[in-house]
């Protein structure tokens, strides 16, 4: 790959990766709701589902599932319903957690980590950006290299929504704001849902 496709896959992997999406909703959600820190193994979860994701696309699993739209369909279905979940488990929540709230609690490494399975715009990301930057001559390597290339500005865009989520919980601290707040993130976080019915 050379020193310009490099360039352009990060500026696509930084683009993708910061901009509007279901990570990034949950993410500055959980960073009102839950703080930074109690949201730091959220972003975790993100950086390694994604990078796996990759490498699963980029390793065979993209041409199993065009091979095999049934899967495909299953995928969508699967990720689109537990989304949905989501959406409301974040539309619902009506007070700011705490390290003594039982009840509430951010999403786990785990949690984050196989949601990115079923993330449309994480399968959309990893199938593009396999389909333009891997080159034939070193199909490996290439898979690498666009690996890497996300797992680099992955985290630093996570944070970010994470972190702006932490800036807003003084102003959010009044329940009704929090109320509307999150119920605002729970339909953005469902809207995501539109390009893939498309």
């Amino acid at each position: 790959m050379s020193y310009d496709a490099f360039l352009a896959l990060l500026v696509y992997a930084f683009v993708t990766s910061i901009t509007p999406g279901p990570n990034n909703f949950m993410l500055l959600a959980s960073g009102v709701n839950f703080g930074f820190v109690r949201t730091i193994p959220h972003m975790l979860g993100i950086g390694f589902g994604f990078l796996s994701l990759l490498l699963g696309v980029g390793f065979g699993l993209g041409a199993l599932l065009s091979t095999f739209p049934i899967l495909h369909g299953g995928l969508k279905i699967a990720g689109g319903a537990y989304l949905l979940y989501l959406a409301w488990r974040i539309g619902m929540s009506r007070s700011l957690g705490n390290s003594s709230d039982s009840k509430a609690r951010p999403m786990t490494f785990l949690e984050a980590a196989a949601f990115q399975w079923v993330n449309p715009k994480a399968w959309v990301m990893a199938v593009t950006a396999m389909a333009v930057y891997t080159s034939p001559e070193s199909p490996f390597l290439s898979v690498l290299l666009i690996s890497g290339a996300f797992a680099l500005v992955n985290l630093p865009s996570v944070s970010s929504w994470a972190g702006f989520g932490m800036a807003l919980r003084g102003f959010l601290a009044e329940p009704a704001r929090l109320k509307w707040f999150n119920i605002a993130m729970g339909v953005l976080l469902a809207a995501t849902l539109w390009p893939m019915l498309k």
